[in-house]
């Protein structure tokens, strides 16, 4: 039991470990083993639990219990920091606490793109204590549920009764939303020591999943017997792990309907009949995708597995871990092949791996015509909101490109450049105007605005907008006297062009020969503005020559009053 906010520092954790710890009070882990597609991995990204891997614990094991920052999105690990460090991180957790407040709107809503074509925003959990909150994040549903939990850390399997209550529990909190249930997915890095199926060189290529199901079927007749029963209570749908061959669908298909027909004579509630479905992750099953289609109901492609699978990568080893890309060509036009062929057999088909909720490639997954996206829950509120500003048509086009294009490099060039077609934003808007902000240096100014550019959407790579000012500011310093400064930039990290003001609740130094500034008016431009950045900073810099204009500024009561004193003095 953690008494207080922890980082727990280790060489390794599994996934019974990991849900075996304190959650309330575990601030970050430190791992120095597991890779970033491990199933601990994505268990903690599940619980917004920041993690570091392949930090060498040698280097950190003699500051246990100093202060710490532990950083996972810029890979950092601050030990005791000072008041600069500290103030940044202050000012990133007031970002992030804005950004959650504002995403939590987009969360409740269902999930559009801005040309109302719907996509379902489901959740990946692998215990039943993880759905209230996945519904909190506004999930739709569960994508996932890795029943093989069920089966960890323990010293023998759990009995029917144990399972069903499980999924009940599940189904219940979810109301008729639908829940996927993988069947157990053991072996690989989920092994079980009671099942004593001994160790193999690559256990990804091996003995898991539906594979061994023939050998363990009174295992397998089990957990069908409790998933049928809990589905006489919700939206249950079956899900079956690296199948490869339509052989093994078919010998599922039978066993379930041997467990119904010991249900019935057994007089248990259950489900007649139940939405049967299965896990796209080894590259074979792309071809017989019109096979499998007259026997399930639906597809869900495990980003995870089939990226190793398809470029023999083991994703866990940090040797070969760069190859390890979904972005690809090759991927691409794969995930392309499996949802035309489903789709024209009347097939939906979602993806459930760490692919899924990857705000980057959004626009590449809605542009492939995928029906659902499931993901860790904390990362719905953000794909939600992000959805709403995307056309689907011109996501569809960007697909296509995608597809043409030669390397993993002209893909990543080509999200870059993609500017979604979207009402255009004015250069001054009420949201990016702040008043009696309380920074302790221009670092914290510069970062808060920034950020905020990024919380409302105006650009989707707030850390690169900010080196691109800093790069600026290294010139020469943008102090320009009468306690205002005016930092700028042309960017390409920029997609709507704005200015950004914060009226400080007490000076800073701005490390300038002008004196301290009270006043931080900040023009981040797109690269492709041409010269109208001088334009506006021009028209700013003779408007502040203006004693009256400036002391207008600073007496404003509030933001608002702000906007309207700029609306009317300015001419942009």
């Amino acid at each position: 039991m953690l008494e207080k906010p922890t980082i727990l520092v280790a060489e390794d954790l599994t996934p019974s470990q990991f849900l075996s710890l304190d959650l309330k009070n575990l601030a970050g882990m430190i791992l120095e083993k597991t890779g970033r597609t491990s199933h601990t991995l994505i268990l903690a990204r599940a619980s917004a639990i920041p993690v570091l891997s392949g930090l060498p614990l040698d280097a950190i094991a003699r500051y246990a219990g100093q202060p710490a920052v532990l950083d996972a999105q810029c890979g950092v690990l601050a030990i005791n920091p000072n008041d600069a460090v500290s103030g940044y991180y202050q000012v990133a957790q007031t970002l992030a606490d804005k950004r959650q407040k504002q995403q939590a709107q987009a969360a409740a809503q269902l999930a559009y793109s801005r040309d109302n074509k719907r996509i379902d925003i489901a959740a990946n959990i692998g215990t039943a204590l993880e759905a209230p909150g996945a519904f909190a994040n506004g999930a739709e549903g569960v994508g996932l549920f890795r029943t093989e939990m069920l089966y960890m850390d323990r010293d023998s399997a759990p009995d029917e009764q144990e399972q069903f209550e499980a999924y009940q529990q599940v189904l219940l909190a979810a109301g008729d939303k639908p829940i996927i249930f993988r069947t157990m997915d053991i072996g690989g890095d989920k092994s079980i020591p009671y099942l004593n199926i001994p160790q193999e060189e690559n256990p990804f290529l091996g003995y898991r999943a539906v594979r061994i199901y023939p050998e363990f079927a009174g295992l397998f007749r089990t957990q069908l017997r409790a998933i049928l029963r809990a589905a006489s209570f919700g939206n249950a749908q079956l899900m079956i792990p690296m199948v490869h061959s339509l052989d093994q669908i078919l010998w599922v298909k039978g066993e379930i309907q041997k467990a119904i027909v010991e249900l019935k004579r057994d007089g248990l509630r259950h489900a007649e009949t139940i939405t049967l479905g299965i896990m796209v992750e080894v590259p074979s099953v792309c071809y017989i995708i019109d096979h499998f289609s007259d026997e399930v109901d639906f597809f869900s492609i495990g980003s995870n597995d089939m990226t190793q699978y398809l470029y023999a990568v083991d994703r866990n080893n940090p040797r070969v871990s760069p190859l390890y890309n979904p972005i690809t060509p090759s991927f691409l036009r794969m995930l392309q092949q499996i949802v035309t062929t489903a789709h024209q057999r009347g097939k939906w088909v979602g993806i459930c791996g760490e692919l899924g909720g990857e705000s980057r490639y959004l626009p590449l997954l809605l542009g492939l015509g995928l029906d659902e996206l499931s993901m860790s829950s904390p990362r719905i509120p953000a794909v939600k909101s992000q959805l709403r500003q995307l056309d689907s048509e011109a996501c569809r086009e960007l697909a296509r490109q995608a597809c043409e294009c030669r390397s993993a490099q002209e893909i990543e060039a080509l999200l870059t450049a993609f500017t979604p077609e979207e009402d255009v934003r004015p250069l001054l808007a009420l949201e990016n105007i702040f008043v009696d902000q309380d920074f302790s240096n221009k670092e914290q100014a510069i970062q808060f605005l920034c950020g905020n550019l990024g919380v409302n959407g105006r650009t989707e790579h707030p850390f690169e907008l900010e080196e691109d000012v800093w790069q600026r500011e290294e010139i020469v310093t943008t102090g320009v006297g009468f306690g205002v400064a005016i930092p700028h930039t042309k960017s390409q990290w920029i997609r709507h062009s704005s200015i950004s003001i914060a009226r400080l609740a007490k000076p800073v130094d701005w490390q300038s020969e002008m004196g301290e500034v009270e006043l931080v008016i900040m023009l981040t431009l797109g690269a492709n503005e041409g010269m109208n950045h001088v334009k506006v900073f021009s028209q700013l810099a003779r408007k502040l020559v203006n004693k009256n204009f400036r002391q207008s500024l600073f007496a404003a009561q509030d933001a608002q009053s702000i906007l309207t004193l700029l609306e009317t003095e300015l001419t942009f």
